[in-house]
């Protein structure tokens, strides 16, 4: 026969490792979830970023669309003010 306290320390030591596995079980759940958020959170970031890159190569375009119009209407003035 098992004494007592033995009995009483090893059902301690079970009780104690299946709540320690359920933490660590609902933790690991947790972290996941996080790391999940974020990553969505990263891709809305990055897709943001490849947005403005966009806009900004397009702006340039249209500053030099603006650059040679201009130019062509100071041409234009000038043979105006010839005539």
């Amino acid at each position: 026969m098992i004494p007592t306290e033995i009995l009483v320390a090893l059902i301690g030591l079970g009780g104690s490792a299946i709540g320690s596995l359920i933490g660590i079980i609902a933790n690991s759940k947790l972290i996941n979830y996080r790391i999940q958020q974020l990553e969505e959170k990263v891709g809305k970031h990055n897709n943001l970023i490849e947005r403005t890159y966009k806009l900004e190569e397009r702006m340039e375009v249209c500053d030099e669309k603006l650059k040679v119009a201009n130019h062509r209407i100071n041409d234009l003035e000038k043979k105006g003010e010839n005539l």
